[in-house]
């Protein structure tokens, strides 16, 4: 089960009770932008441009009050969804559509409306119908003069959802199945699990299958453009939201409007490289915490690596009757480490398991992977996959895994193991072929994109945001460094908060290498 690039309390407090807080219950605005140290002031991106009727080519929309999403409850009644038929395959325009669900709140001041503003949250694989709702009041600000407009991509939830496997299947894996095998039979059935799933994919899923890559994404995102009414696109985009971002600059930089990437995703990583930066930024976290603790990190690290070899030989029993098995011990670890406010729920985890029981870690894991009490999951993780999987042209191979546990195990003993395994789990036999090695995110000619790095951020490490900024090309990409922790920064940072909010209502570029603390 990889570990998701989504947004957890990045983007606000809000989307910090999505998860942690859910289971278990300063800088200065400078003045006008100065030159930035490539040399250069970056460009004023400008205002953008909201006309009445939609451009040519768009499609229209009919808003009426929402339903609930699956799993959820309606929005409130300031909330309006709507449906745009795309086409399935980009390539045959005139061909079978497939409907793309949306969700708008009006901006609240209409007389100084900028335009619509276009929400992910991250993944791939997280519904922005299901999550803009419940995150908007941090983005009340942008709402005064922006329309907020979330939107499930295409393969996610109401947009064509992609299904693999029933629950029963579901929980039979994840029970069952070592996510870092020591064994030859481990291995086989490790392999042979994401071998199944890819099946189930295509059994269950398989017309939309082939078509659910981040770069018909972004070309959804234009339609949606148009559909709205808007000559260029405005758009916030947290964690994964960062590469279908990018690759929407890259398909379309004449339609760049006011475009901002917070916990950026690395787009010279291809898998294997995506999987060393996440060990790394998470073992990062790692070390951040137990030094909160007054810890020594290496110490404190193989004591929690100890831990987790004596979960896989004895798996720690729980009020309900499952067990926490190793796997599901390191996901329940990773869970908290996307913000610093999970820390203390780390901290009541690992003691409660150090004494033999795995009740609360298991909450965690349980919430990672959308089972309810039920037993119930959502499919995120399903629609993440096949996403991933459609980008992503490497099939790394039992052998090549096998070949990077030292090096990964050196970076994290934690979640190294877990991490290198699933370089070749993830797609194993998958019946899609991946589009690429690496997205395009070269974006000549587009408006300012404002790129924000956190220095802590587990998920996508900040070396990630700055490669971001450098492709996206001279007098694009402007850098914008948080010196904090978790993922992603905006409600989090005052500093980062007031200068994202100033260049999209204001149009202000922040001077680019510019730093918050």
């Amino acid at each position: 089960m990889r570990v998701r690039a989504r947004a957890r309390r990045g983007a606000s407090s809000a989307m910090a009770a999505l998860l942690v807080t859910a289971v278990l219950a300063g800088c200065d605005d400078g003045p006008a932008p100065p030159q930035s140290s490539k040399g250069s002031s970056p460009r004023a991106p400008k205002e953008p441009s909201a006309s009445s009727e939609a451009p040519a080519g768009s499609r229209p929309l009919d808003w009426r009050r929402c339903d609930a999403p699956e799993g959820g409850t309606a929005p409130g009644p300031g909330w309006r969804c709507a449906t745009l038929d795309v086409p399935l395959d980009h390539a045959q325009p005139d061909g079978r559509t497939i409907g793309i669900a949306l969700v708008r709140k009006a901006a609240t001041r209409k007389s100084e409306r900028l335009g619509s503003m276009l929400f992910n949250f991250g993944g791939p694989g997280g519904s922005g119908v299901g999550t803009l709702p419940r995150a908007a009041a941090s983005y009340g600000k942008l709402n005064t003069r922006y329309d907020l407009v979330g939107f499930d991509p295409r393969g996610v939830a109401a947009s064509a959802g992609v299904r693999c496997r029933d629950d029963e299947d579901q929980e039979t894996a994840y029970r069952e199945v070592d996510m870092t095998p020591d064994t030859a039979a481990e291995e086989a059935e490790f392999i042979a699990d994401g071998t199944d799933f890819g099946a189930g994919c295509a059994r269950m899923s398989g017309t939309v299958l082939p078509h659910v890559g981040t770069a018909n994404a972004a070309r959804d995102m234009d339609a949606i453009r148009r559909a709205l009414g808007d000559r260029k696109l405005s758009y916030f985009g947290i964690s994964y939201g960062t590469e279908l971002g990018g690759t929407y600059a890259h398909l379309f930089p004449g339609t760049v409007g006011r475009v901002v990437l917070d916990a950026v995703v690395d787009p010279t990583a291809d898998s294997v490289g995506h999987a060393r930066n996440q060990t790394t930024g998470f073992q990062r976290a790692l070390e951040n915490y137990l030094k909160n603790r007054g810890q020594d990190p290496e110490a404190g690290t193989r004591r929690i690596a100890e831990l987790l070899e004596r979960i896989d030989k004895d798996p720690l029993p729980t009020a309900s009757g499952r067990e926490l098995n190793e796997s599901l011990a390191v996901i329940g670890i990773v869970t908290p480490l996307y913000s610093r406010s999970g820390w203390p729920t780390l901290t009541a985890a690992l003691d409660e398991a150090e004494n033999g029981r795995g009740d609360r870690l298991l909450a965690l894991a349980d919430s990672y992977n959308g089972r309810d009490e039920k037993g119930h999951y959502d499919t995120q993780s399903h629609s993440q996959r096949a996403i991933s999987c459609a980008d992503a042209k490497a099939r790394p191979t039992a052998d090549e895994a096998r070949a990077l546990l030292p090096e990964f195990r050196k970076l994290s003993p934690v979640f190294g193991p877990f991490l290198a395994w699933d370089t070749a789990g993830w797609c194993a036999g998958w019946p899609v072929e991946g589009e690429h090695d690496t997205p395009e995110a070269s974006a000549p000619g587009a408006a300012p994109i404002l790129v924000i790095g956190t220095t802590g951020d587990p998920a996508t490490p900040y070396e990630g945001a700055q490669r971001m900024a450098d492709e996206l090309g001279e007098g694009v990409g402007v850098m914008l460094t948080n010196k904090g922790e978790g993922h992603g920064s905006y409600g989090e940072s005052d500093c980062v908060t007031s200068l994202v909010d100033a260049y999209f209502l204001d149009g202000k570029v922040p001077a680019d290498g510019r730093t918050c603390s």
